[in-house]
């Protein structure tokens, strides 16, 4: 076999090939009716194609592309202190029992996709802990939630561990940025929801239907632009700080978490003192940033990675995606009242419970651009994502790992 010749771009190119794939995921969606009706986001289209691309070129040509990871990492940690930012604790109130319910179907969720993870694992005569590894650590931790679980069955002494978390990641993304949007869109059409200020028949490139009309309203001045950048800088750097000093006292903590919560230290403190603060242009740096970061992760999914061990994941991904659809729609959707909130709710659930927040917010705010604003669905999305699912996936894993059969 021909060696393959690796082509290592550098983080200005993986930007400008990201930038490619968000403006063809744009094109598809604008004459490809049936992919626009299934709210799927521009973003996961192009970087689908991209990705596709790639595959084929080291298939045929024996060439393989390697993207920047920096450039997505920083966008990830930019993404969630602009998510820090809009987080008030003034707003918790807001959250309350609905909060309370997301939460418990988390945790339900979390423990469910273990206990499938295991049986499929026992069904193709693997060690239980593989399931581990297709179940909530790959689906709701995502890649490095799986990469960090891996190492433990390294320590274990279990063979291909790594591949097996790094293709179930891989696959996760992928099926949970596909699958979350239609299932959201479904929803809304079916029992005729929509949001305040929405319009059904809106089409998903159009702006947010809360959006300011005209462009003296919507347009940023200089200064407000210059002093977002400055802030959102400034809170990166203060959750990269606190990332450091919670790992000095031996409480690692993912770098995106801490971001977002110096970005809440800093909006609340800032509210506390009555410093007028405008947020537009620092939710519409959040909104660019978690275009490209997800544009990036995607298209640089290593699908081949994925083939090698393709059958007994599909079978896996496809239950996980049975499983999560049937909690979200039949518990969690009529538990927090069947309205447009609890609609687009599901779609955040189902992002985060398949493949990851990022998705979970931009499927989100596909449906809000085309059926109207959902802002309790955001919040209650933002809190239980971001706060509560990491932690709590940790505990289940954790937990799992100590029942006596687990060895």
């Amino acid at each position: 076999m021909e060696e393959i010749a690796k082509i290592s771009l550098s983080e200005l190119n993986t930007l400008i090939v990201s930038l490619v794939a968000l403006h063809i995921g744009a094109l598809v969606l604008k004459y490809v009716d049936v992919l626009r009706r299934l709210d799927i986001p521009s973003a996961v289209i192009g970087a689908v194609v991209v990705s596709l691309a790639i595959y084929a070129l080291r298939d045929f040509a024996n060439v393989e592309f390697e993207f920047g990871a920096k450039l997505r990492d920083l966008l990830l940690l930019v993404f969630f202190a602009t998510i820090g930012l809009s987080a008030k604790i003034s707003a918790l109130k807001a959250g309350g029992r609905p909060l309370l319910i997301l939460c418990g179907v988390t945790l339900v969720l979390l423990v469910m996709q273990n206990v499938l993870g295991i049986l499929v694992a026992w069904a193709h005569g693997a060690k239980p802990f593989y399931g581990i590894l297709v179940g909530s650590a790959s689906f709701v931790g995502g890649p490095g939630t799986a990469l960090a679980w891996a190492r433990e069955g390294e320590a274990m002494g279990l063979p291909n561990v790594v591949e097996v978390a790094v293709a179930a990641a891989t696959l996760a993304v992928v099926v949970g940025a596909l699958v979350a949007g239609p299932i959201t869109g479904w929803l809304v059409r079916r029992h005729g929801l929509k949001g305040e200020t929405g319009v059904s028949d809106m089409p998903p490139w159009a702006p947010p239907a809360n959006a300011s009309a005209g462009p003296a309203k919507s347009a940023a001045s200089m200064e407000s632009i210059l002093f977002a950048i400055l802030l959102v800088a400034c809170v990166t750097a203060l959750g990269d700080w606190l990332n450091g000093k919670a790992a000095q006292f031996a409480l690692p903590l993912p770098g995106f978490l801490t971001a977002m919560i110096a970005g809440i230290v800093v909006t609340n403190v800032a509210d506390a003192v009555r410093l007028e603060t405008h947020f537009e242009p620092v939710e519409r740096g959040g909104n660019i940033a978690l275009q490209l970061f997800l544009s990036i992760s995607l298209m640089s999914v290593k699908l081949w990675v994925v083939a090698q061990i393709l059958q007994p994941l599909l079978i896996s991904v496809v239950l996980q995606v049975v499983l999560a659809t049937a909690i979200a729609v039949f518990l969690l959707f009529r538990r927090l009242g069947r309205d447009y909130d609890a609609a687009v709710t599901v779609g955040g659930f189902l992002g985060f419970g398949l493949s990851s927040m990022p998705v979970a917010l931009a499927t989100m705010e596909q449906v809000a651009q085309r059926y109207g604003p959902a802002p309790k669905a955001f919040l209650l999305i933002t809190l239980a994502g971001s706060f509560f699912v990491d932690f709590a996936n940790a505990f289940v894993i954790k937990g799992f790992l100590a029942l006596p059969f687990m060895r």
